[in-house]
């Protein structure tokens, strides 16, 4: 897969193309749909797929301010999409300046001068140009004028509505990881850098575990405990890719509180050395809500059985998605 940042760094008079436009934050289920209707679409006509995807969330640019939570950065946003048939990935700034580009424009510079694009396929709710002004209808429209077509895809949806990236973010938010799984098609990911912490689980009670320091924004479940996956995101060729774990999240109220953190315990493992590595959790159970205990010895026996439970919860799950990118 080739990855384009920018309208600079598109080739000049490329060849025809299947196009397909959106934030696609968290590549969930309906998008997976959408990438899939324009394969098909690109292999009956023998051309490659083009993956347009926004960064920063287009929200924090029209809307001001820190933006949606992420389900998925940049980088693992491309690599997913590519997974899923996008031949090129391009990554368009979403600037105070796009945002103000008319609808026609915005097909017109983008989907015509630059991708030559011979058709065009996006969510059914797509909207684009300034003040969202544009849609499918205005998009096919367009598609006349310039000689492509346009095809909206309608929504998947479960017995919880339509697939959203809002709403698996609420369903995050609100420490279902199971729904949200669900609606992803495999386990939310929270990836970052092991850090140093506070050192309790090792030195006092036994269970010692991987501090991950996540990017600002990042979409964590719900303060709690958890039974999941810790894993490398960038494996070391040879080297262990993945553990079952116990995770927790929150901030520690036992002890008076402390800053929030996430947490994960590989199961059985005391000689794990991850300090700087480049580690991700992938959330697959919730096992209870955060809870402040009267001492350390009721802290260590609720530890027990949550390690306990997450044994139980993950073994006979199967490993995590091969990584991507």
């Amino acid at each position: 897969m080739r990855r384009w940042y920018g309208l600079e760094e598109l080739p000049r008079n490329p060849g025809r193309s299947v196009v397909t436009i959106g934030v696609f934050d968290g590549v969930h289920r309906g998008h997976q749909e959408v990438l899939r209707t324009a394969v098909a679409r690109a292999r009956a006509a023998d051309l490659p797929v083009v993956a347009v995807t926004f960064d920063p969330h287009p929200d924090s640019v029209v809307r001001g301010g820190p933006g949606p939570a992420v389900l998925t950065p940049l980088d693992r946003r491309a690599a997913l999409l590519g997974a899923d048939g996008a031949d090129t990935v391009c990554v368009l700034p979403f600037t105070e300046e796009l945002a103000r580009l008319p609808a026609a424009e915005f097909v017109r510079q983008v989907l015509v001068e630059r991708l030559n694009a011979a058709a065009v396929v996006v969510g059914a709710g797509f909207r684009f140009g300034h003040r969202a002004a544009g849609g499918v209808q205005e998009l096919a429209a367009l598609g006349e004028k310039y000689d492509f077509t346009a095809e909206g895809v309608p929504p998947v949806g479960d017995d919880g509505g339509a697939i959203t990236a809002t709403r698996i973010r609420g369903l995050v938010a609100a420490g279902d990881v199971a729904g949200a799984s669900a609606a992803l098609g495999r386990p939310h990911r929270v990836g970052g850098v092991i850090v140093h912490g506070a050192a309790r689980g090792r030195e006092l009670l036994g269970f010692p575990t991987a501090n991950l320091d996540c990017p600002p924004g990042t979409a964590v479940p719900a303060d709690g405990v958890y039974a999941g996956w810790l894993l490398h995101e960038r494996p070391r060729p040879g080297a262990e890719r993945y553990w079952p774990a116990a995770v927790s999240v929150g901030t520690n109220p036992t002890f008076e509180g402390s800053p929030r953190t996430v947490e994960a315990y590989a199961l059985g493992r005391d000689d794990l050395d991850l300090y700087g590595a480049d580690m991700a959790i992938d959330f697959v159970h919730r096992i209870r809500a955060q809870e402040r205990f009267d001492g350390i010895d009721e802290l260590i026996a609720a530890m027990a059985r949550d390690v306990r439970r997450a044994g139980e919860l993950m073994g006979g799950a199967a490993g995590p998605p091969a990584p991507v990118g």
